[in-house]
């Protein structure tokens, strides 16, 4: 299996080979704002193309992961450890948050 850190180089080499935007910060994030909002669309109209336009949202976080010099990879795994050490309780209906 392929690391994600190695797809964020691919992407981005891709952007940068293709003439795509690399310095745009907030370009790239209402880019994905627009891929995130086409994936929805595409489920609630239960279109088969939901899976490709979540592959759009994830390379998008992973080419600006990149120009952000972030490890994704390392980060995902950073969080999913934080998030499973996270304890809830429900109050008032509300499932909340009561230790980090």
């Amino acid at each position: 299996m392929i690391s994600l850190k190695k797809l964020q180089k691919q992407i981005y080499a891709n952007k940068i080979k293709k003439g795509f935007n690399t310095t745009d910060i907030y370009k790239e994030f209402c880019l994905i704002h627009e891929e995130v909002t086409e994936a929805c669309r595409a489920h609630y109209r239960k279109e088969y193309s939901v899976g490709e336009e979540l592959a759009d949202v994830a390379i998008y976080l992973l080419g600006l992961s990149e120009i952000l010099n972030i490890n994704l990879e390392k980060e995902i795994k950073r969080k999913v450890l934080k998030n499973h050490k996270r304890v809830y309780k429900r109050i008032g209906g509300v499932l909340t948050k009561t230790r980090a």
